[in-house]
């Protein structure tokens, strides 16, 4: 595929027009740091002198922070809290971040997803994680909550020129919510995407939607090894969905887009040698290739400008954000 920089550059600077609507599994990142000290003497286990502490925003909520951090704050996400202390911190934290939460629905029977993320580390030493306790309910929605959610779901997807469904499996999004976003997208013209890692075929007549190589396989069937392969499984995802537009974004091998009538673009990863972690990673290429499609790119060249900010947040540790600077300066050196 030949890649016109100047068209490039263009769709980046339209990513800022925009408004995007998040919908999902939304969760909070508690990054506790501390250094270590000595071995306590009630159990053999570390103590850490509390340094301190950073709220992220993880799963669904990422993609929308990744959004936000390139349109100028327009987003709006809608999910399910708990009627709880980390509930205010979730929303203080999209508050912090430009992102509008007023359509999230609280639900007191269940827990506001949090991920907490103890490490620890001395003078002489990187700081390195020790333990995790994740906060969680697991299961659907109850019909009450579900009934809220879908009322908040018709007042908010016309304000919006794009909607992403981010299921991270934890239950915010039903078959219902899933059926409806897709029919209201479809009504009102919207680009709807999804970013799931098991029941794709769930997600049909969709704009498009971003799976990873080993949720691609299961999903297809059969084990992806060769470029054929993902032609195959890009095919094959197009008929269960019916989307306009697959992408399959396979971690050091980079991303590739199937389209109908056998159309194909392989894409290269960028800067390969200067990962440092993948976390959240996917949700950023969700987030950039819905506002790159929203703002009249191709599948291709919206893959191309995800790809471009996977490369850029996978240099920073934990869930990261790129700006619209960042991504010009990126392609400049490419």
């Amino acid at each position: 595929m030949y890649i016109n920089r100047e068209q490039l550059v263009n769709y980046i600077k339209k990513l800022t027009e925009p408004k995007v609507l998040v919908i999902g599994d939304l969760a909070l990142d508690e990054m506790v740091y501390g250094n270590a000290e000595r071995i306590s003497r009630e159990a053999p286990v570390l103590i850490l002198r509390h340094s301190n502490t950073k709220l992220i925003l993880g799963a669904a909520s990422n993609a929308a922070h990744n959004a936000a951090s390139l349109n100028g704050g327009k987003v709006s996400v809608i999910g399910v809290c708990g009627d709880d202390f980390q509930a205010g911190q979730l929303k203080e934290t999209f508050k912090n971040a430009n992102v509008n939460c007023e359509y999230i629905v609280t639900d007191s029977s269940r827990k506001t997803t949090t991920k907490t993320r103890i490490s620890g580390s001395i003078t002489t030493s990187i700081t390195q994680q020790i333990v995790r306790i994740d906060r969680q309910t697991d299961g659907f929605l109850s019909e009450s909550t579900e009934e809220k959610v879908l009322k908040n779901i018709e007042k908010a997807l016309p304000l919006h020129d794009a909607v992403i469904l981010s299921d991270y499996h934890i239950g915010a999004l039903t078959p219902a919510i899933i059926q409806k976003t897709i029919e209201l997208a479809n009504k009102y013209n919207k680009i709807v995407v999804a970013d799931a890692q098991k029941n794709l075929e769930f997600y049909k007549n969709i704009t498009s939607m971003t799976p990873n190589l080993p949720d691609t396989q299961k999903s297809v069937g059969f084990a992806i090894n060769n470029e054929d392969d993902l032609k195959l499984a890009g095919d094959k995802l197009l008929e269960q969905t019916n989307a306009k537009s697959i992408l399959i974004t396979c971690g050091a091998d980079g991303m590739f887009v199937t389209r109908p009538n056998k159309n194909y673009t392989k894409i290269p990863v960028f800067n390969k040698s200067e990962v440092f972690d993948v976390t959240g990673a996917g949700d950023t290429v969700t987030a950039v290739y819905t506002l790159a499609l929203a703002a009249g790119a191709d599948a291709a060249y919206a893959a191309i400008i995800g790809n471009i900010a996977a490369s850029l947040v996978v240099k920073q540790f934990g869930c990261a954000v790129t700006t619209i600077d960042e991504l010009l300066n990126a392609v400049k050196e490419l």
